[in-house]
């Protein structure tokens, strides 16, 4: 079972691997044009792993913020976490000790992988969840070191390459799109995420679209049930 696991585990990350190392990369060239070479791109990914926020970090560090605007900005950029998170907490209840790791390591892209609480057969549910994680991790650390080290032998222009997460997005959006028979959650969050925009503006749209989002998607909890029972 160990090395089914390890093995399913490294599958259905790899198409993260080739996301994450082109991003991470992006991210170490971006750090190191702003004055912070390897050994912040390194500790950045390993220690605050926050994709998009690493990447809006960079502008905060070299601005000069203050504690308390740095607070207010990752907390809204990373709100999204919180509802990630819920909708996790009987899948990784039991996980023992994988759970710390696993709380730390719910990124956009590992949340996608794991959202469905399906485990490959044959493999431990907790252990291809952690080591699921831990590859996507590794990847991004990998991506980012690598970008430090070409940042600082190969001119680059890092004009725009913040969009390089949102291009990520767009394409787990669409892989799950394609793999998936029940398009109602994407198309609430597409809409209420418009929405949202409209109302509240690009600076304050993603708190409100989240809530939005997770009361129409309760709302609709047993057409979804039903339609999964459906499918199966």
């Amino acid at each position: 079972m160990g090395k089914r696991t390890v093995k399913e585990a490294f599958l259905s990350s790899v198409p993260v691997m080739a996301g994450y190392i082109v991003l991470g990369m992006g991210f170490g060239i971006l750090a190191h044009n702003a004055g912070y070479g390897l050994p912040w791109a390194f500790a950045m990914s390993l220690l605050m792993y926050a994709g998009s926020m690493q990447y809006v970090g960079i502008g905060l560090l070299t601005g000069g913020a203050s504690v308390l605007n740095t607070l207010l900005t990752t907390i809204m950029v990373n709100a999204r976490h919180l509802f990630y998170s819920i909708s996790m907490i009987d899948r990784y209840r039991d996980a023992g000790k994988y759970k710390p790791y696993m709380i730390f390591a719910l990124t956009d892209e590992t949340y996608s992988l794991l959202c469905d609480g399906k485990a490959p057969e044959g493999t431990e549910p907790h252990r291809y969840r952690f080591l699921v994680s831990l590859f996507n991790h590794f990847y991004w650390i990998c991506g980012s070191v690598l970008g430090s080290l070409l940042g600082s032998v190969l001119p680059f222009s890092t004009e725009g390459i913040e969009f390089s997460m949102t291009a990520l997005f767009i394409a787990s959006f669409t892989e799950q799109w394609l793999s998936s028979k029940q398009h109602i959650p994407a198309a609430v969050g597409l809409l209420g995420t418009l929405g949202c925009l409209l109302v509240f503006g690009p600076g304050k749209f993603l708190i409100p679209a989240m809530l939005v989002i997770t009361l129409a998607l309760s709302l609709l909890r047993g057409k979804l049930d039903a339609g999964k029972e459906a499918e199966s």
